[in-house]
Order: C-alpha cells, then sequence, then structure tokens
C-alpha cells in the first residue's frame, strides 16, 4: 500500500501498465467456480461455529429471505472465491464486503451529513478490484431481485464501475493533502436533486430528514423505559435482551462491575479530547442486540451511557470483532487486536469517523473466551438507501455515488496513480466488471439454492421471520 508505492508519477503511471501485464482488465470480466472449490455452507457453517448458538437459525433465516440476503451474508463466501481470481498487485486497505447497502449516510464530526460506506467488519489489506467486484456483483444481485432486465442491470453495474474508474483517475491529478479531506456533502447532493424526477427528489428529502433525526434521543425514546426512577433498555427477546434476562442474579453485581471496567477500557483507546467528552458520560445498562443479516450471532451490545441528567444520553455499540473473510487469502495484517483492525481500517477508508470509535478486549464474556469488540455510537445521522424499492432509473443514480466513495476510500491508502493507470480512459474495465458481475450473480443464485436445500434437509437450522 502507500508506505511501498512508487515516489515519482511516472513510476506509479508504470506500476499500473505491469499491473495490467500480470491481470489484463479483460481477464476480470471472467467468473467460473474451479473443481476444488469449498462447498458454500461449510464455509457459513464454520463461521456458525464461533457464533452465539441461540441465534444461527435467524441469520439463517434472514439469508434465506431472497439470494440477495444471502449474497448480503455471503462475504466469506465470496472472500474465497475472489482469492482464486487474478490479481493486479496493487493493494489498498478493502472494506472487505463493499456491497451497496454497506454505503450510506452518517453525521461527520461537523455535525454534518456526509455519503460514504459504512460497514467495515471485514476491513483488511488487498487488491483493490476485489471491493470493486464486491459492488458490482451486488448490482446485479440486487437488480435481479427487483426483476430488473439483464440490459437494465448491465447499464447499473457499468455506472458503478465506471463511477469508480473515472473519480480514481480525477483523484490521481489531485494533490495528495486534497485525496485526504475529499467527501460527499449531502449539501452537495442537492444540485443532482434538482435534476431528478420529483418523486425521487421527494424520497431524498424524506431520507434525510430520517436520517437527520436518527441519534441518541431518538434510541432514548425507541429503546428504553423508566423502572424505578431509572432508565432501562426495553426487553424484546431474541432481538433485544437486557443483562439482567442472561446473568444469573448472584452473578449481576460482578457483572456489572466488570462492564463498567470494560467501559473505561474503551475510554482508554480515544483520542485524549474525546476521553474528555466521554468521562462526562456514566454507564447505566446494556442489552444485547441482534444487527443486520451477515452479522447476526455475533456478540452484540447496547450500552447506555447518561451526561448531566436523562435528557443526555449517549448509546454505544459494542459489537464482536473477529478475524477478517479476508484474512487467510492475503497477507498485510498490522493488528492483532481484531476491534483495532476494524477501527483503524475505518479511520483510513472513511472521509471522516465517528469520534467515538473504539475498541475493547473482554477476557472472560459471559459464554467465557476471549473476545475483542469495536465501538461505535448506535444512531448518528445513520441512513441508508431503500434498495427493494429502487427502479432502474433511482439504481442507476445510486450505483455512481457508491462507485465514486469507493474510489476516494481506496486512494486514501493505495496508489492511486497506478490504479488509475490500470484502469484507463476507456470503459474496458466497467465492461468487464458488468460481465463478472451477471457471472457471480449466477454463482450466487447457486450458493443460495444449495443453502436452501441444506435448509430444507435439516443440514442447517433455520427460524425465519426475525
Amino acid at each position: 500500500m502507500a508506505s511501498t508505492q512508487p515516489i515519482t508519477q511516472t513510476e506509479s503511471e508504470e506500476a499500473g501498465k505491469a499491473a495490467r501485464r500480470r491481470a489484463p482488465r479483460s481477464v476480470q470480466a471472467r467468473w467460473e467456480p474451479g473443481p476444488d472449490r469449498p462447498d458454500p455452507v461449510e464455509i457459513l457453517e464454520e463461521q456458525d461455529r464461533t457464533r452465539v448458538p441461540e441465534l444461527i437459525s435467524i441469520r439463517h433465516g434472514r439469508m434465506l429471505v431472497s439470494p440477495f440476503t444471502f449474497y448480503r451474508g455471503a462475504a466469506g463466501i465470496m472472500a474465497a472465491d475472489l482469492a482464486t481470481t487474478p490479481r493486479s498487485g496493487l493493494d489498498v486497505q478493502l472494506c472487505g464486503d463493499a456491497h451497496l447497502s454497506n454505503f450510506g449516510v452518517f453525521a461527520a464530526p461537523d455535525r454534518r451529513l456526509i455519503f460514504d460506506i459504512n460497514d467495515f467488519d471485514e476491513t483488511f489489506p488487498g487488491p483493490f478490484e476485489w471491493d470493486v467486484k464486491r459492488l458490482t456483483a451486488s448490482f446485479a444481485v440486487a437488480g435481479r431481485d427487483r426483476r430488473f432486465k439483464k440490459s437494465e442491470r448491465r447499464e447499473v453495474v457499468a455506472k458503478a464501475a465506471g463511477a469508480y474508474r473515472e473519480e480514481m483517475r480525477r483523484l490521481a491529478a489531485e494533490r495528495s493533502m486534497d485525496v485526504w479531506y475529499e467527501r460527499i456533502d449531502l449539501d452537495q447532493l442537492e444540485q443532482y436533486r434538482s435534476q431528478v424526477k420529483r418523486k425521487v427528489a421527494k424520497g431524498f428529502d424524506k431520507g434525510r430528514a430520517k436520517a437527520e433525526s436518527k441519534n441518541s434521543l431518538r434510541a432514548l425514546a425507541k429503546l428504553t423505559r423508566e423502572e424505578n426512577g431509572e432508565l432501562r433498555i426495553i426487553s424484546d427477546p431474541p432481538l433485544i435482551v437486557p443483562i439482567e434476562e442472561l446473568v444469573p442474579k448472584r452473578k449481576l453485581k460482578a457483572v456489572k462491575a466488570g462492564l463498567e471496567d470494560l467501559v473505561d477500557q474503551y475510554r482508554s483507546t480515544l483520542s485524549p479530547d474525546v476521553r474528555s467528552l466521554s468521562d462526562r458520560y456514566r454507564y447505566v445498562h446494556v442489552a444485547h442486540k441482534v444487527v443486520g443479516v451477515g452479522s447476526v450471532g455475533t456478540r452484540c451490545w447496547v450500552v447506555l451511557l447518561l451526561g448531566r441528567d436523562s435528557s443526555d444520553p449517549l448509546f454505544l455499540q459494542v459489537k464482536e470483532a473477529g478475524p477478517s473473510v479476508l484474512a487467510p487469502f492475503t497477507s498485510g495484517a498490522r493488528y492483532k487486536n481484531q476491534g483495532r483492525r476494524v477501527v483503524e481500517g475505518q479511520r483510513l477508508m472513511q472521509a471522516a469517523s465517528d469520534i467515538m470509535l473504539g475498541w475493547l478486549t473482554n477476557d472472560e464474556g459471559i459464554d467465557g473466551g476471549r473476545r475483542d469488540f469495536y465501538v461505535r455510537q448506535l444512531w448518528d445521522g445513520k441512513g441508508s438507501a431503500q434498495i427493494e424499492e429502487m427502479t432502474p432509473y433511482t439504481m442507476g443514480l445510486y450505483a455512481p455515488l457508491c462507485g465514486g466513495a469507493l474510489a476516494r476510500a481506496h486512494a486514501r491508502s493505495g496508489d492511486r496513480i497506478a490504479i488509475a493507470s490500470y484502469l484507463g480512459g476507456s470503459d474496458k474495465f466497467d465492461q468487464a466488471m458488468a460481465d463478472f458481475a451477471e457471472a457471480y450473480a449466477d454463482q450466487n443464485e447457486r450458493d443460495y439454492e444449495a443453502f436452501s436445500a441444506a435448509a430444507d434437509s435439516g443440514r442447517v437450522a433455520v427460524t425465519k421471520d426475525i
């Protein structure tokens, strides 16, 4: 990555041309499973071994809703597949799970809403094209879910790849400091809003208003109740389970003391100025909360802290971090603590990150064993696109936003000049990604069918509609 990139522009451009000889853009279009391809169900079963047993069937149920929801939970399967494809050798800090639902809006430290990647559980160094393939294939899979025509899907995918390529070429000509400060403010999209159809503009306004209201005060109203004069997180098992329902009463006092120690451990990973802010909040309550699709079964906690009074809440999400699905297939690991891996990767890729990002290690969890976690604000202006409502037109507008955001994230850590040189000025790479995305969407459907068969046979347990 950046520490080993060529020093001069000419050397970077030559590195991009050398990468073309190593892995021509045309070969990036290919996807064919090899005869020794691992069983996709076995990959998911292996992941289940480290998860909360009672929640695994919920994960399976959410993945079985459609081939698209299956794809969202199948980052480990695709990581193994990408490892068999040609590599450019142009490494960046990867998101590791850059599908279209892992982009969205959130509040930057200056409180303005920005658009960027918002999930980094699998972040790890690796070839830039792995993220691009994960992203473009997600548009093909989502397009099928929305019953788009093949030509419509291909156009959307080419727009995502084309935006990545064009943005990387633009950034290659920028000063390094300017690249670092690049970001997409929602205010910058007002011009885009004025150019789209009225119905789309109304949806944009509605989504923005919802994101702006999604904060700790809203979480307080939705997730808590008052009990004996104290605020407590509500019970809604199996999705939300307060600590009192997970721990025997005789152990509760010791567990609560341990939780306060963990909060202090987390605070030690914050910068001094932010720690001064966090010290104004006291621990009040904690509950286990199920989130997402692929993350279901990992240990994920919601922690309620209060400042001056009950109208001054801070909700933190404390999420288990295991090894990245990319780790077995590429080198470059920098951190032993997996929570820190996620946090440092996020800080490197995002234009602006949550000031409360931190990490901790719990040596003796409720169910035993040492586990790493990362910490962030639960709701901080977060919002995401409604994929299930998209038309070919609106997905065609969304795809370039994602492609451009991914290029900016990669340009922060990789050799943007070399990558731009590899991509070139023609649409050859865009069309290669369109071919790959459609071929991999076929593979995803085959894997979904195999997983469905495993559920029907009883091989994997399934709980639906949760």
